[in-house]
């Protein structure tokens, strides 16, 4: 079985976010990065896959030099070898079509992508990816398991769990669930070593025109001043219920 991780380079979430250019670029100064949690869930099953069944697993990200330590990161975790496009990911399409690419020349079978990044959060990526190249799709995946070429795959759905059978080639957009956070890895010195000895891939981005563009970004406005009230005192809160908050 020839596994396909895909893997987004997200700021740390308790990272300070900031802006520039008249708030039209995101701001990288003094931001942690990290692989993105749903992700590494997908990443850390697909290690299951290796150790258990003998998969080789193949990671990926679209991004300038600057991701290659999330790359060796999730070398060092155990994946065989990485590949990055050398393209700033600015429009999920372009980046599913730059994916797309990769994985009809490698013919993998499976693909475990995120099913959305803590960045954006436009989960958009792995259908668009499972539609560009004709796979099946399982989407906000919770558990899968594979003999042969029959996988069963379970997801959550509006108020449960829904249980499918499916075949390769499968693209799937995994959350929680496929792992605990309790199974993540967290690379050790030899596996950080030989990462260090394994292939790191950069080939060129192919055309691909952008779908949306970005006009402008805004931080959330700030929360207001709160105002205490004595327990005792109903008239006064009924007061600012009704003549501040009006919500009564």
């Amino acid at each position: 079985m020839k596994i396909l991780v895909c893997i987004s380079h997200v700021p740390d979430t308790t990272s300070k976010i900031n802006f520039t250019a008249n708030d039209t670029q995101f701001d990288t100064n003094g931001v942690q990065f990290i692989i993105n949690p749903n992700d590494e869930f997908g990443l850390t099953r697909a290690m299951w896959f290796k150790e258990q069944q003998s998969a080789t697993v193949d990671v990926v990200t679209v991004g300038d030099a600057s991701v290659e330590p999330t790359l060796r990161k999730a070398l060092a975790i155990g994946a065989d070898k990485a590949l990055r496009v050398n393209m700033i990911p600015l429009d999920g399409f372009s980046v599913a079509k730059q994916l797309a690419k990769i994985v009809q020349d490698e013919k993998y079978d499976l693909v475990i992508a995120g099913r959305e990044s803590i960045d954006y959060n436009g989960g958009m990526v792995p259908g668009m990816l499972a539609e560009l190249t004709g796979a099946n799709f399982v989407n906000n995946c919770i558990k899968i398991t594979v003999d042969g070429n029959q996988v069963n795959a379970e997801r959550e759905i509006d108020g449960g769990k829904e249980l499918l059978s499916t075949s390769f080639p499968l693209v799937i957009g995994g959350q929680k669930g496929l792992v605990e956070e309790s199974d993540l890895r967290i690379p050790n010195m030899r596996g950080i070593m030989m990462a260090r000895q394994k292939p790191l891939t950069v080939t060129e981005a192919i055309d691909s025109d952008l779908s949306t563009t970005t006009n402008k970004f805004e931080k959330p406005a700030p929360k207001g001043a709160i105002t205490l009230v004595d327990k005792d005192n109903l008239d006064e809160l009924i007061n600012l219920l009704h003549n501040e908050a009006k919500v009564i």
